[in-house]
């Protein structure tokens, strides 16, 4: 079996259905609960925390961990650095056999803390029987110091660990999204998948495979540059668990949201497919950079022309504002899940057309939309109410990150272009 903690919505699940494996989840979140058991994952609903280790000692191949993040986020309060040593002191007594978290949780500033300690209690259950043969885990970068203490204990049993920081979006992630990651193994030595982008695309060389460019949101999402996201109206889509209203001075009716859905299709005259093998999605007319006169240019209204847009993360005076023409910042939502908008400005190209018009209100982003710059396929089975469900897709795993993570410990080669988003 591949044991999978803290299993969350599905982002591995997801990753290891594309590899052609399966893994069983233990997740306590009801509504995370529900998106899994919709897309077909074997789930157990459970405190990660107080569910014995003895029943997958002598059964487990490999073991994934994605301990909660909101006590060491830069998105909380952040006292999981507070906690830090008594996290430290937990992986070292239970490294040993020692059980003391009843004593450390007491502690702790965040009960949530202690929680980045628990993948150390079913590995050494699991050790005692030579198990498992692989480990990977994840969380966000200040966990680092964490993950080379998990490091150390590894290796003192056999194992192979790498240990470090990967940007998502050097893998193909329309996002941003830096993460603390452990790989361990007592078959291969552990190494970091090989980036396949790069901010700026690399070609080929002697040396080599080169890099295509980061994948954009609008890439992603099968918009041009200047395409307005459509304002819906969604089913449960409120905090409470009512209908979203439309952006006041929006001028989209009711039955046009209902018969465009959820998800802002692609505009017309716009097709996606692969650039080359592995290298994301680009319209099929091709780049600014690469279109040829005789080219038939995407065809877009003169109005489309009047803005471009960009995503915003929140309303705080900080906010990651992203031009749709590259990938979106870190996806954080919890209490701020309503905040992250899209944002118009005047598209340069035709500043003297836009002086008297009206900017355009912020339009809030879509689950399916935000589902989609995880590498989300765009029909994956969101569980809950609209605030339920950005929870979900801020703490979950980009699948097409956990791929690249988990084909080596497979042994099967990853083929990106199987994680294609838009359908």
């Amino acid at each position: 079996m591949i044991l999978d903690l803290f299993a969350g919505p599905g982002g591995w699940s997801r990753a290891l259905s594309v590899l052609g494996a399966r893994d069983i989840g233990l997740e306590w979140d009801e509504w995370a609960c529900k998106t899994r058991a919709s897309a077909g994952q074997l789930t157990i609903r459970t405190d990660v925390a107080m569910y014995p280790t003895w029943p997958w000692v002598g059964r487990t191949h490999g073991l994934i961990a994605s301990p909660p993040c909101q006590a060491w986020s830069m998105a909380g309060k952040r006292l999981g650095l507070v906690d830090q040593p008594l996290v430290h002191e937990a992986v070292d007594d239970l490294a040993a056999g020692r059980d003391t978290r009843e004593r450390l949780l007491a502690a702790c500033r965040d009960e949530r803390s202690l929680l980045a300690a628990e993948p150390m209690r079913y590995l050494h259950a699991l050790n005692t029987a030579g198990e498992p043969e692989w480990v990977a885990m994840e969380e966000v970068p200040d966990v680092l110091p964490l993950w080379k203490h998990y490091a150390a204990v590894l290796r003192s049993w056999g194992f192979s660990v790498w240990t470090g920081i990967l940007n998502a979006a050097d893998f193909g992630v329309p996002q941003t999204r830096r993460r603390a990651i452990l790989l361990a193994s007592r078959a291969r030595t552990a190494h970091p998948p090989t980036p396949t982008h790069a901010q700026v695309a690399e070609p080929d060389s002697l040396f080599g495979p080169g890099r295509a460019r980061w994948v954009s949101m609008a890439e992603a999402l099968g918009w041009g540059a200047t395409d307005r996201p459509v304002p819906t109206v969604c089913a449960g889509g409120g905090p409470g668990g009512g209908p979203e209203p439309f952006p006041s001075g929006s001028r989209k009716t009711l039955s046009d949201a209902r018969e465009r859905g959820t998800w802002t299709p692609r505009p017309d005259g716009i097709v996606l497919q692969p650039r080359r093998k592995g290298a994301g999605w680009a319209p099929q007319h091709g780049t600014r950079e690469n279109r040829t006169a005789s080219a038939p240019a995407p065809t877009f209204t003169t109005k489309a022309h009047q803005w471009s847009w960009s995503l915003r993360s929140n309303n705080q005076a900080n906010a990651t504002i992203r031009s749709i023409e590259k990938p979106a910042g870190t996806l954080f939502f919890g209490h701020r899940a309503n905040e992250c908008t899209w944002v118009a400005e005047p598209a340069s190209a035709q500043p003297e057309d836009t002086a008297a018009l009206a900017v355009p209100e912020p339009i809030r982003i879509t689950a399916r939309e935000a589902g989609l710059l995880q590498t989300f396929p765009a029909d994956y089975p969101w569980a809950g109410n609209k605030g339920q469900q950005f929870s979900q897709i801020g703490n979950a795993v980009p699948p097409l990150l956990a791929g690249h993570l988990l084909a080596p410990h497979l042994g099967v080669t990853l083929d990106p272009d199987d994680f294609t988003l838009a359908a």
